[in-house]
């Protein structure tokens, strides 16, 4: 749109500018071709036509407009003496040139001027010296003047829209550029913080998979050193690296763990605490409140990976002798409490809420918009209660 708005624009242009010589070449053919003059007469006329074109071309592209009006004028008012035509035609000019080059006193001395030549060559020359002769110069002079005024008016109106108009295109154009720099550094953002997200989510995923996995394989070897009943340790840690392997494999096609995929999350959470409990021999008990119904994926993984990781420091630092989880499901929240008797530790000083493993689960809860507090005191074990909203499944995929 804008591209053809300039099209015309520099059409019109050309136009105005092509109009004086037009205008001048057909007053002078009517003249020659109308006329019945000597033909010295004739040639007088062309060299006049010549030495306007000339005044046109040069004095127009000069800064000096008045003096180029003001010779246009009397050029005008000489070749209308010299045939009416002029004035019926080439004397447009001097309205045209008086409304683009003038302002002001100055504008409305040539308009006038011009109208005046106008209505002189009209009547064959100057107004009779009587009233209504006088009267009538008058009159019609100043409907030619009030004409020109109001179409220089409407002009002057047209071409500033005009102008307004572009500039507005120009800056809706650097908007446009300004917004397209925006999106693309936007993008970037974006697929730099998608980039960070997936190395976060992948750290998390190989900290609750293969660390946690190895951790128990070490484990169990060590007590297969100093066990006679060996074979048992080893078949435990054969297990865990099969465990452990399928579920990196899974963190890395970003599927949800398995222990979901075959049972509920309290069935999923009972055979983890009794798999861990096993391993560990350790007394680990599991409870289930409230009303259980399924939840969003997410939130069940949530909860299982915060039970998963608070067994696993349960076992590798606290040295615990008990250990209980309670799943409560509520109206809005479903809480995860995990409690152990073991050394615990103090959170005051420990940075950033702790190593890598209670930064994982703050972060997991902190994705669903919940929360997860963390109480412990050297001695007097630890307790970790991790709440996130009750995001039905149903309503998800609903």
């Amino acid at each position: 749109m804008t591209g053809r708005l300039d099209l015309w624009e520099r059409r019109l242009a050309r136009q105005m500018a092509a109009a004086p010589y037009i205008l001048l070449v057909f007053s002078a053919g009517l003249v020659w071709v109308t006329g019945e003059q000597a033909w010295s007469h004739r040639f007088t006329t062309l060299g006049l036509t010549l030495l306007a074109a000339a005044w046109i071309w040069v004095m127009s592209r000069g800064d000096r407009k008045g003096l180029y009006v003001a010779g246009l004028v009397i050029l005008i008012a000489v070749l209308s003496s010299r045939g009416m035509w002029f004035a019926s035609f080439f004397g447009f000019t001097g309205f045209l040139h008086s409304s683009q080059y003038l302002r002001g006193k100055a504008r409305l001395a040539g308009v006038t001027a011009t109208a005046a030549i106008s209505v002189m060559a009209y009547n064959g020359g100057p107004p009779e010296l009587t009233p209504y002769g006088i009267l009538a110069f008058l009159f019609f002079t100043s409907a030619i003047v009030l004409a020109v005024s109001l179409f220089s008016f409407v002009g002057e109106i047209t071409t500033e829209r005009s102008a307004e108009r572009s500039r507005m295109v120009i800056q809706l154009e650097e908007a446009m550029r300004e917004n397209e720099g925006l999106h693309a550094q936007l993008l970037v953002q974006a697929r730099e913080a998608g980039v960070l997200d997936e190395r976060q989510r992948m750290a998390a995923e190989i900290h609750d998979t293969i660390a946690q996995g190895l951790t128990g394989i070490i484990t169990q070897l060590q007590a297969a050193e100093q066990a006679e009943d060996w074979r048992r340790n080893v078949g435990n840690a054969v297990r865990l690296a099969r465990e452990s392997l399928a579920e990196a494999r899974r963190s890395v096609h970003a599927v949800g763990p398995g222990q979901l995929e075959a049972a509920p999350l309290p069935e999923a959470l009972e055979a983890v605490v009794a798999q861990w409990s096993e391993l560990n021999a350790t007394r680990a008990d599991f409870t289930t409140t409230g009303t259980v119904r399924p939840m969003h994926p997410e939130v069940e993984e949530t909860l299982l990976r915060t039970a998963q990781e608070a067994l696993a420091n349960a076992a590798k630092h606290a040295g615990a002798g008990r250990v209980g989880l309670t799943l409560s499901y509520m109206d809005d929240m479903v809480t995860l409490d995990v409690r152990d008797d073991g050394a615990g530790f103090d959170p005051e000083r420990v940075t950033d809420g702790g190593g890598f493993g209670l930064t994982s689960m703050r972060n997991r809860v902190s994705r669903l918009a919940g929360t997860l507090e963390i109480e412990s005191e050297p001695g007097g074990g630890t307790a970790i209660s991790a709440s996130v909203p009750a995001i039905a499944r149903e309503t998800v995929h609903g």
